[in-house]
């Protein structure tokens, strides 16, 4: 079971690591800003082409490295996904490696080059489609939080009949392998872990609903139309999985009280469940999101301009540090998703609060 979560999660992130030069904006490779008529520069379709056949060469590699290490050499589920990570962590540390040179190499052509020096750069920002995203609204996030406030109410009034022992951790085959002693705390331990999840995820679906809504001055109509698709794409994705995450954190608490019910068949069966609903949930969303960028700009195209080169904001091309911009969160430059608006500090306080307060609960418990 160990070997096979590694796998699943090390062939998901493989296979988007490899493609993700062909599945983001066209406009913006490596993290660098480049104008459209260069985006089919030799530099350009060069990097793109290295950077995926090396990813595919390591992953390939590694794959069947630990595949025989897992298969032939150590039998441990645990130590399995311990090595799994470990693997997958270094995949990444390597693909940061190589988006990092040529990030700077394609940042060194555009200025020796002086891409879309002839060209006016425009901005266009629009607040009339904020109500058009399809987003789904608040209530559905907060609707979970009272399951969590439900469970932790339900787990006191069942106290007595609780384990002296009480889980804490749960291995790759479902059976718990790690204890606490019973107190009034550790019993909704992991229910408290659940409703901070819960409140990370309302805060990151209303800062993204806040968020401006950057619109292509290349083709205005079809980005507009882009860009709505994917801030629905990831609100549905985003509820999606704290959905997943509450019905598996509820499933475990309720097997905590109710402990003599559920088999061990049943649990296996929950994560296995939990690890494919995501897995495939994730292979959409990717799917969905690269599909919008396709299409290329043939048609409504207007020359002798470009989208404002706001490259001066992206550190390196990860990290987004613009006082101006009131978003918290922006789209990714490399990859799919968002990240933070490092200069506004409501968002640190949205992403790395959850993580101090679980970690607090970890240890008290």
């Amino acid at each position: 079971m160990g070997f096979w979560i590694s796998i699943a999660m090390f062939g998901l992130i493989g296979l988007m690591q490899i493609f993700i030069p062909y599945m983001l904006k066209r406009t913006i490779i490596f993290g660098v800003t480049i104008p459209a008529s260069f985006i089919h520069h030799h530099v350009v379709k060069q990097t793109k082409k290295i950077y995926s056949i090396a990813m595919f060469i390591i992953w390939l590699i590694l794959l069947i490295s630990y595949s025989i290490w897992a298969l032939h050499i150590n039998y441990n589920e645990d130590l399995q996904v311990v090595v799994g990570i470990g693997t997958i962590l270094f995949f990444i540390l390597i693909s940061l490696l190589f988006y990092a040179y040529f990030h700077y190499k394609l940042q060194k052509e555009k200025r020796q080059e002086q891409w879309g020096a002839d060209l006016t750069e425009v901005k266009i920002a629009s607040t009339s489609l904020s109500g058009q995203d399809g987003m789904l609204p608040l209530s559905y996030f907060i609707s979970l939080v009272f399951v969590s406030l439900i469970l932790i109410i339900y787990t006191y009034y069942q106290y007595p009949i609780l384990p002296e022992q009480i889980p804490t951790h749960w291995g790759p085959s479902g059976k718990p392998d790690a204890f606490t002693e019973k107190n009034r705390f550790s019993v909704i331990s992991l229910p408290l872990v659940m409703l901070v999840m819960q409140a990370m995820f309302v805060a990151i679906s209303e800062g993204t609903k806040r968020s401006g809504i950057k619109i292509s001055a290349l083709n205005m109509q079809r980005s507009a139309s882009n860009q709505i698709k994917k801030r629905k794409y990831t609100s549905w994705f985003m509820f999606l999985t704290a959905f997943l995450i509450t019905i598996l954190f509820s499933f475990l608490q309720l097997t905590t009280i109710h402990h003599d019910i559920i088999g061990q068949n049943i649990m296996l069966a929950m994560f296995i469940t939990f690890i494919a609903v995501i897995f495939v949930g994730s292979i959409i969303f990717t799917i969905k999101v690269s599909r919008l960028e396709k299409g290329g700009y043939s048609s409504n195209l207007k020359e002798g301009i470009m989208d404002i080169d706001d490259d001066r904001y992206w550190k390196g091309g990860l990290m987004y540090f613009n006082k101006e911009d009131p978003s918290l969160f922006v789209e990714k430059r490399f990859g799919i998703g968002w990240t933070i608006n490092f200069a506004r500090p409501m968002s640190y306080v949205i992403l790395f609060g959850p993580l101090l307060l679980i970690l607090l609960i970890a240890y008290f418990s």
